[in-house]
């Protein structure tokens, strides 16, 4: 897996040599920038709601939606491979169902 993105050069977003992923995350905070931009779209919040709430920058909200928006074939791989290793250690990803 490579990272190809669309930019040489993020203002806010840098990559984690202490990760196994290629992705990129938000500048001296362990966030991946892919947090950012889904806790956004599941919460259905704005951006200016995502900064105030992760207490980042708006700009680095922008950055993060660019480069996960320009980056969704690498996200997904990643994405396939940790569910992969998570089933491969018995961990499983579907809800539970509690009988009460």
């Amino acid at each position: 897996m490579t990272n190809q993105p669309t930019k040489t050069e993020w203002q806010y977003l840098e990559p984690r040599s202490d990760s196994w992923r290629n992705q990129l995350y938000i500048k001296g905070r362990r966030l991946r920038a892919f947090t950012v931009w889904m806790d956004m779209r599941v919460n259905e919040l704005t951006p200016e709601e995502v900064s105030e709430n992760k207490e980042i920058p708006l700009a680095a909200v922008h950055e993060a939606i660019e480069y996960c928006n320009n980056n969704q074939d690498l996200l997904e791989q990643e994405a396939q491979c940790e569910r992969f290793y998570l089933e491969e250690k018995g961990i499983s990803l579907e809800p539970q169902i509690i009988h009460g």
